[in-house]
């Protein structure tokens, strides 16, 4: 070659060079650095910007709270840039509405918008409409917990309020950890001082709760001293005085009677009963195991979570959280508080990270041993050096790019391997062959040897990026989601071609030295395979029967090819979007009817807990009644955090780590599922198993919306497609958001007898507020608490319940009369309204469902109801992608995960095309040719034959995973061609003739082609037991195995194929 390119200069360059090791070693502890640097996380932090806008309404019904309150905060949140979906639910008295940005949108960014549009329309609601001020609060990933601890005790002495003091002193000293954020506690008690009224006394007293309430509050103040001048000083002067106890408010004075002419004092203690204690529980939080005996504990508990600051490490926050724990538990808990971690993210983060770390060095270790028994020792050495320097650097780029240490980045760098290698491996095994046919000096060979593969290595690699860089820019929740592996993996193929030039050819010349190997003066072409490829080859270039054989050759690859997407259409393959994930949790959310109790739900909940400790592989669980268990990113996309009714519970299952049990976590769901099926039937509740989502999280798996004109029809018509989805075996967990009827108490006020009278429809409606749900009467306040004691007025629940009892409550008149409640009020028992729904502007009713059981894949649950709702007399319309424009008929849009696995398999099929584009435009570009191009581009169907069957052979789901592998190999099948026909180029370029230029590039190649697909093959095999990057591995396996194979015999042939006529 009389003129070198760039691959050749750049070996010619550093192949002497004494910059060039220690580039190397730059490059090595840069990648150390990026180790020590990086935060460790078990899932990529996705950058997705929730919140939830509440605003109150205090009367009114839901239609009203809709059409007065939701619709018009719609229509200002509609006008904001960014945003992806909205929701909102109008309750009586009040609308939350959800803001969803679409992904990306920077946080800060998107608050502020929100921010700005209600403030800019602060007149958005005339004054004295009743409408409160919005509240905005604002979610995302950073304020999932990644630590949480539940107190319990095993001592029956311990109450539920010493367990929420040492639970509020905990969150104090762990906010002292350094990255620790948002900590807080879930259930306990607060004390407070509670004051029971007495109706019949305050009648006696002719005293009020609106009356009592005020007497309280301006009787429990002190004014902020002042300066006075004093002849030769300042003076502090203040008034006044604060109530520090229960016994100061019962004896308070409320009131002044007058008693034989004698004015005496009404003491708070006259009229009702005053009390130190703990507040009324809101919610029930209870620790429950086995102990070594196997007896049941079960205790009041209260659980402490942590979340970590932004771009925290999760392993350091975490162990340093647990390491202030084991101090505070030796002496500040005290000996009779037991500690349960219910929750440590960093330690499931450094078990994966660990984990792949050591798959990712026995990955590049196999790969070495590979390359050694097929090439040598030396030769190995020199490829496992070029691999250690750019993973290094490639994780150094990584940090730099701003991504974390977690299972996606890490999966994407063991997948990685394979390909990495790909570039050393040509170039040593080229460098290898020149090496033993010792023409020149090892010196001067190099320049020659480098440039002979350098220009298809250089185009080789850039059609691996090609094929794998598109898909970073898959939209919706999958993208960031699993971006590290394009990005990393493109990035890591750059630095490989650089690493394979500079450094590859100086290391090679150090090991084997400047001279020639005694007795390699001979050609290296191993004759054992082109006498193999000769036979195989010859029926195909023979000039009579070879123009059949090759019709023959295409016919049975499409036949293949069609065989094998037949496996997918016949459900032989399922579809679906990812596997289930092995971890150490799952969750039962139970709701019972509206308006059921809280301590109906706990014994729902005590019932659960008894079936799913049943299990071996669960160490404890928490239950949760009337609060929200603490959430993951699942629960956060969910919103969880907002179910606090008395009818809503949650049990939080914690199991063994996954090296002590057997089974995965998905199994182990499937076998507690016929126990909860069964007490969802003796219980009327709804119960239902969620696990932790492998990937981006929905609603639900299976979510049909239904729109329609009117919402009592939706609703309706929502009850029906229940009773459709229980028709389809494996689908279970139903739901929907149907309320059950709740009883409601009207109170119709008699306003013309009120008027009479002098009392207003405010003063009726004030006083019955206070007494059924209390009212806040101030504050207890002493100098060593940490927080304030409320003083709640409020009636005994038995009076409450007690429609003759709550009708004495008495009421003052202008004129100072007392008037009892039921003189100016008629009870009418009606139904409380049901909550409206709303999704990106129109009225919705969701029904929701999963499915277990054979295909456990929502796509083909969702197809079987779509069938079974096609063949009633009136189809309902259906829609797949977007939500019906019109609304004047019922239809029905499915979401859930079909909505996410068609918007990502979309994109990843957008990516593909474009993909496959880009190596087309490369390939035209080097070979300067239309049709070369394609032929090289040829085995990328052929990859289907082995993929589909593959996932068939070991029973595999084809997944989102599966879909990068498909993708990733277009990349790597089309190197192979691009060596091939290369190498036939030159040959023909050297006068040989065709037919023996096709056999002789398949000879010659043969070597590097294989030991680059066994390369990658090697990488795949460490990450084919993971739950989700299984199908990824088996794509590669597969996908590779079957067409390097089909590659080395039909490339040459179909360049021939398509040259021949035009040789001379």
């Amino acid at each position: 070659m009389s003129r070198l390119g760039i691959s050749g200069r750049l070996a010619a360059l550093f192949k002497q060079n004494q910059i060039t090791p220690l580039l190397a070693l730059v490059g090595f502890l840069l990648g150390l650095f990026a180790v020590l640097v990086t935060p460790r996380e078990e899932e990529p932090q996705i950058e997705v910007t929730f919140a939830n806008v509440f605003i109150p309404y205090a009367g009114a019904s839901a239609k009203m709270v809709e059409q007065q309150v939701a619709i018009p905060a719609e229509k200002i949140i509609a006008e904001i840039a960014g945003v992806e979906h909205l929701y909102s639910v109008s309750e009586p008295g009040r609308a939350v509405l959800t803001v969803q940005f679409k992904v990306g949108e920077a946080r800060t960014d998107a608050l502020v918008r929100l921010y700005n549009a209600f403030y800019a329309k602060a007149d958005w609601q005339p004054a004295n409409s009743g409408i409160g001020p919005v509240l905005i609060k604002p979610k995302g990933i950073d304020d999932v917990p990644v630590f949480a601890v539940t107190l319990w005790s095993k001592n029956p002495q311990v109450t539920a309020a010493d367990l929420t003091s040492a639970a509020k002193g905990l969150e104090e000293q762990l906010q002292q950890v350094p990255g620790s954020r948002d900590i807080y506690s879930i259930g306990g008690v607060a004390q407070q001082v509670l004051v029971r009224l007495d109706p019949t006394r305050l009648a006696a007293y002719q005293l009020s709760l609106p009356a009592l309430q005020q007497a309280l509050l301006q009787n429990n103040s002190q004014s902020q001293s002042q300066a006075m001048l004093a002849p030769d000083q300042l003076i502090q002067l203040q008034a006044g005085n604060f109530l520090s106890s229960a016994d100061e408010v019962a004896s308070l004075v409320v009131a002044v009677k007058n008693e034989n002419g004698q004015q005496l004092p009404v003491y708070l203690s006259d009229v009702a009963q005053v009390s130190l204690g703990s507040s009324e529980p809101v919610s029930y939080v209870q620790q429950l195991q086995r102990d070594d005996a196997g007896q049941l504990q079960q205790s009041p508990a209260v659980t402490v979570v942590v979340a970590k600051q932004p771009g925290k490490n999760a392993v350091d926050v975490s162990s340093a959280l647990l390491a202030k724990l084991d101090q505070l538990q030796q002496g500040y808990l005290g000996q009779d508080i037991e500690v349960s971690v219910s929750r440590n993210y960093g330690e499931t983060a450094k078990d994966k990270a660990d984990t792949l770390i050591h798959k990712l060095l026995f990955a590049t270790l196999s790969v070495v041993l590979l390359v050694g028994f097929a090439l040598g020792w030396r030769e190995a050495f020199v490829v496992g050096m070029a691999v250690v320097i750019t993973l290094a650097i490639t994780l150094f780029a990584s940090w730099a790019y701003g991504f974390t240490l977690n299972r996606v980045s890490l999966f994407a760098l063991i997948f990685s391997i394979g390909i990495l290698v790909d570039d050393a491996i040509v170039v040593v095994e080229n460098l290898h062959r020149h090496w033993l046919l010792g023409k020149k000096s090892l010196a001067e060979a190099i320049p020659l040897a480098v440039e002979e593969v350098g220009a298809p290595t250089i185009l080789a690699t850039f059609t691996v990026i090609a094929a794998l860089l598109p898909m970073a820019f898959v939209s919706g929740l999958m993208g960031p989601y699993m971006s590290p592996i394009p990005i990393n993996a493109s990035m890591g193929m750059l630095i490989s071609l650089l690493v394979a030039f500079i450094f590859t050819p100086w290391l090679f010349l150090r090991v084997f030295g400047n001279k020639n190997p005694v007795g390699a003066h001979h050609d290296a072409t191993d004759s054992k395979l082109e006498q193999l490829f000769n036979r195989l080859m010859r029926p195909f270039l023979s000039k009579k029967a070879g123009r059949t054989n090759r019709i023959k050759l295409l016919l049975g690859l499409l036949t293949a090819i069609g065989l094998s997407v037949l496996l997918v259409t016949s459900q032989q393959v399922a579809l679906k979007m990812l596997p289930f994930d092995n971890k150490s949790e799952f969750q039962v959310v139970v709701d019972l009817a509206e308006g059921s109790t809280l301590e109906q739900t706990q014994a729902v909940l005590n019932q659960v807990s008894q079936a799913l400790l049943q299990l071996p592989e669960v160490t404890h669980l928490q239950t949760y009644a009337g609060t929200a268990a603490p959430i993951n990113f699942n629960g956060l996309v969910r919103q969880y955090y907002l179910r606090q009714q008395a009818w809503q519970g949650d049990v939080q299952v914690n199991l063994k780590s996954r090296l002590e049990r057997d089974e995965q976590s998905h199994a182990i769901a499937l076998r507690v599922r016929p126990a909860l099926a069964a007490l969802e039937k003796s219980t009327g509740a709804s119960i239902k198993l969620v696990e932790v989502p492998p990937g981006p999280p929905v609603m639900a798996p299976l979510v049909a919306e239904v729109y329609g004109p009117d919402y009592q029809l939706q609703l309706k018509q929502a009850q029906q497609l229940q009773q459709t989805f229980a028709q389809v075996a494996d689908i279970v967990d139903i739901d929907s958001t149907v309320e059950a009827p709740q009883p409601l108490w009207q109170l119709v006020v008699d306003q013309q007898k009120a008027a009479l009278l002098g009392v207003s429809v405010t003063d009726v409606s004030l006083a019955v507020q206070l007494a059924s749900s209390g009212g806040n009467a101030g504050f207890v306040r002493q100098p060593h608490q940490r927080s304030l004691t409320p003083v709640v007025l409020q009636l005994a629940e038995a009076q409450l319940a007690d429609w003759q009892q709550l009708s004495q409550l008495p009421l003052h008149s202008n004129t100072g009369a007392v008037i009892p409640l039921s003189e100016l009020v008629q009870k009418q028992q009606v139904q409380r309204e049901n909550t409206i729904y709303r999704k990106d502007l129109r009225p919705v009713v969701f029904v929701t469902a999963d499915l277990a059981g054979g295909i456990d894949s929502p796509l083909y649950g969702m197809l079987e109801i779509q069938h079974l709702l096609s063949q009633a007399p009136a189809p309902l319309p259906q829609n797949l992608f977007s939500a019906p424009d019109n609304t004047d008929e019922l239809s029905i849009k499915w979401d859930g995960e079909w909505q996410i696995t068609y918007e990502t398999f979309r994109d990843m099929g957008i990516a593909y095309g474009v993909g496959l584009i880009m190596i087309y435009l490369l390939v035209v570009a080097q070979f300067k040719s239309y049709g070369v191009p394609l032929i090289i581009m040829a085995p990328i169907p052929l990859t289907l034959i082995g993929i589909m069957p593959g996932h068939w052979l070991l029973n595999t789901q084809f997944t989102a995973t599966s879909m990068i592998g498909m993708i990733a190999l277009a990349g790597i099948i089309v190197r192979n061609s691009i060596l091939l026909v290369d190498y036939i180029q030159q040959q023909l370029a050297q006068g040989v003739a065709l037919e023996t230029a096709v056999v002789h590039a398949s000879a010659v190649r043969a070597r590097p082609i294989v030991l680059t697909a066994l390369a990658a093959m090697l990488g795949a095999f460490f990450i084919l037991d993971d739950p989700i990057f299984g199908g990824l591995a088996v794509a590669l396996i597969f996908g590779i195995l079957v067409s390097t194979l089909l590659t080395l015999v039909v490339i040459p042939v179909v360049y021939y194929a398509y040259s021949y006529q035009k040789q001379p």
